[in-house]
């Protein structure tokens, strides 16, 4: 007897289902998740996998949260699983798997921890989707974009860290805050190691062009009577405002790696402020990942921008780069 699929569709082609634009998200947490729908809102993949080691009954009902909203969405296929064989094919992985620190653990034994996570990742990765372009978000990003680099044998242009992306954008907002602007009319950037010690480029912010450091040559110095170094600081120390009522902070950073996404996916070559190897720049002689205007597009970072900095800019950068090369010497990769 005919099923009613039988009797209301008449098949005339057999298609081989695979997909030309799949992207996979490791790792479902809160990031992970934020990721995931802010993709899908944008409509940048014919199919989404979702990874993790978590229980197969959270995992399953993480996915089913977002294809119950396909009616909304134009992604036809959502997908999950806890084998790797379930990120086959893609196109662009986008890792945010990383370790939790517990009581009395020391940074350096925490960095260790990631790499040891990421060699089973990357190798996985790697064995299923050796032509895809690898999106690094897991902290301490810049370190394990290296890490990613190095165990995957991929071409630096296509292991990219998500860097200071998110930075320069909440950078970008806040200045346009104090000025009354869209933030999508205030240009600024954000470079070096993602956090903290990243450098705010003062030399170069404007909006319509025009410089503010020509109407106020103390913007953002220890002389400034108007403070902007706040800014600065406010952008580093949002992310703790966010995660002090709530315990995480995921939606800027999921529409973030959207953005970051969506250059690839498109080919759209704009500039992001992201995490890529920077060797040979700013008078930098080891294999450091910090973050520096790149152009993105479908084979990831082709082009670096030339960007002159300040000495004292320069100088920080040089810190923030002699920092990471430290710990990095002491990994075992």
């Amino acid at each position: 007897m005919a099923t009613v699929k039988d009797q209301l569709i008449m098949n005339l082609l057999k298609e081989e289902q695979t997909p030309q634009n799949k992207i996979t998200v490791v790792g479902i947490g809160a990031v992970g998740m934020a990721c995931a729908l802010s993709i899908l809102v944008k409509e940048l993949a014919d199919e989404l996998a979702l990874f993790d080691v978590m229980e197969e009954d959270k995992l399953k009902g993480e996915v089913m949260r977002l294809q119950h909203c396909s009616l909304f969405l134009k992604t036809p296929k959502i997908v999950s699983g806890k084998d790797y064989h379930v990120t086959a094919n893609s196109k662009l992985v986008i890792i945010t798997a990383e370790a939790c620190q517990q009581e009395g653990e020391s940074p350096p034994n925490l960095v260790q921890h990631n790499v040891n996570i990421f060699k089973l990742i990357i190798a996985n990765v790697v064995k299923y989707s050796c032509n895809c372009t690898l999106l690094i978000v897991s902290n301490p990003v810049d370190i394990l974009t290296y890490v990613a680099w190095k165990l995957s044998g991929f071409p630096q242009n296509r292991v990219i860290g998500s860097g200071c992306n998110l930075d320069s954008a909440r950078f970008c907002s806040l200045v346009g805050e104090r000025l009354g602007v869209h933030p999508l009319s205030c240009h600024g950037w954000v470079l070096g190691e993602h956090g903290d010690s990243s450098v705010p480029v003062w030399s170069g912010v404007n909006v319509a062009g025009i410089l503010l450091k020509n109407l106020h040559p103390a913007l953002g110095t220890d002389a400034d009577k108007e403070q902007w170094k706040e800014v600065h600081r406010q952008a580093v120390d949002s992310a703790s405002e966010v995660i002090k009522p709530k315990s995480y902070s995921s939606w800027a950073i999921g529409l973030s790696v959207a953005d970051l996404a969506e250059s690839i996916t498109k080919n759209l070559r704009r500039v992001h402020p992201i995490s890529t190897m920077i060797k040979g720049f700013y008078g930098i002689e080891d294999e450091v990942f910090l973050s520096v205007p790149c152009i993105l597009g479908q084979n990831g970072i082709s082009d670096v921008m030339k960007v002159t900095l300040m000495p004292e800019e320069e100088a920080r950068l040089k810190k923030s780069a002699d920092e990471l090369w430290r710990i990095q010497k002491q990994l075992l990769l």
